[in-house]
Parts: C-alpha cells; sequence; structure tokens
C-alpha cells in the first residue's frame, strides 16, 4: 500500500539531546557556579550513568535511588508531573554541589538551545513534504516539545504532533499511534513510523503501520540515519 503518512519519535529520531558534559556546564553556569574541569566531566559521566539526562543515553537505568523514582519509572511520560519527578529523582542520586542544580538540569533539557537536529532531519522533512506525505511527531515525553521545533526550523513540516503527557498514555500502547493517525486523517497500513526504539516504536505495528529503525546515536555519529525514509515511501509508492 501506498505511504501517505510518516510518524517520526522525537528524542533520538529527529533530534538528538545536547552532551552530558554541555549539559551539566550549561546548568553550572545559569546558576552562577564554577566546578574544576575534571570534577564536571566526572559528575557529567554519573549522571549520565544513572539515566538522569531525558534524551540521553536509551535505556532504563541499572538502579534506582528510591522506591518512588522506581514506581514513576514505567509511566514517567504519561505526566508532565511523573516526568519531572522521575528525571530528578535520578540526577539527585548524584551529588551536586547546590541542590538547585538538579532543578536546572531538568529546566534546561527543554530548552531548545539543548537539542541537535540530526543532519539529515531537514531534508528528509524537505523530502516528504515534496511528496505530499503528511508528517507526525509521536513521542512519549513530558513536556511540550514544539518550541523546540520551531527553533531548528522544523516545525513547518510537522502536520500534527502526538505527546503522552498531553494523552495520558505511552507508547507502545497502541492507542498513542491510533491518535497520531486519527489527526492525520491516516490509515495504520498507509503510515510509516519512524523511531529508534524497538520496544517503544515497534507498538505502531498494531495497527498494521510499516515500522523502521535508526539508532539512537549522538548528531556527530549519525549523519545520514534517516535518508533511507526517503526510500522507503517512494518504493511503497
Amino acid at each position: 500500500m501506498t505511504i501517505k503518512t510518516v510518524l517520526f519519535d522525537f528524542s533520538g529520531t529527529l533530534l538528538r539531546i545536547e552532551p552530558a558534559e554541555e549539559w551539566l556546564r550549561g546548568a553550572l553556569a545559569a546558576t552562577g557556579h564554577v566546578l574544576p574541569e575534571a570534577r564536571l566531566v566526572e559528575l557529567a559521566a554519573a549522571l549520565e550513568r544513572v539515566g538522569a539526562q531525558p534524551g540521553g543515553a536509551p535505556g532504563a537505568p541499572v538502579r534506582f535511588p528510591d522506591a518512588r523514582t522506581a514506581e514513576l519509572w514505567p509511566v514517567r511520560d504519561e505526566s508532565a508531573a511523573a516526568h519531572r519527578a522521575a528525571y530528578t529523582g535520578l540526577s539527585r542520586h548524584v551529588p551536586l554541589p547546590h541542590d538547585a542544580l538538579h532543578e536546572e538540569l531538568y529546566a534546561r533539557h527543554m530548552r531548545p538551545e539543548g537539542w541537535r537536529p540530526y543532519p539529515d532531519a531537514h531534508d528528509v522533512l524537505t523530502g516528504l513534504r515534496a511528496r505530499g506525505i503528511r508528517v507526525g511527531v509521536v513521542s512519549n515525553v513530558g513536556w511540550d516539545i514544539r518550541p523546540v521545533f520551531r527553533a531548528h526550523g522544523l516545525d513547518a513540516f510537522v502536520d500534527a504532533y502526538t505527546l503522552s503527557f498531553e494523552h495520558g498514555v505511552q507508547k507502545p500502547d497502541a492507542r498513542l499511534f491510533a491518535t497520531a493517525c486519527g489527526v492525520l486523517g491516516a490509515s495504520g497500513p498507509e503510515t510509516l513510523m519512524v523511531g529508534d526504539s524497538r520496544e517503544a516504536d515497534g507498538g505502531a505495528s498494531a495497527l498494521g503501520c510499516a515500522v523502521h529503525f535508526v539508532e539512537h546515536l549522538p548528531v556527530t555519529a549519525r549523519p545520514a540515519g534517516l535518508r533511507p525514509v526517503l526510500g522507503l515511501v517512494d518504493a511503497a509508492g
């Protein structure tokens, strides 16, 4: 069947969060703190290791600092409150020099300057628009990502956003994909889902969507991972 709609995941697919060292460096600057470079690198690695950076290295934390954080983790993307509590709970597992840094780290990850589009994201979205393909973004997330897309010049190519925290349901639940398809007037068999998580994004297959996976890598390590999407659309046409 012809592909008329492409759904994209957000983090690790179209854009990626800044490296953990830049994330911590920015938070330190915003709160007026200074650390020796070696200590900054050490703490950034610790934050990454415990999974405290939203959008960072994929995979669940190895261990949780407390029962509340462990309880929130499986449903962290179903509400803004759960998302904030889960990630700040993890970051507080790392001894930063001031408690305000934990909240600043969380705030920074929601700012457009903390995100980098993959090198081929703009060209692929432009190519889909030129082909008359409708585009949606379906994300497990606890905050509004639309300003990030606007700041990086990608919003003009997105027809609709379906964000888990706005619907109280998260991938791989087929209801989130069904909502995305419904907003775009698409059926599952004429839709391609593109994402980096086989577990979460693979849930779209329950609706009959084709699914294409990309690797969740730093932007410098994945210059052309999205380009096959255009070939898939053309081949289906």
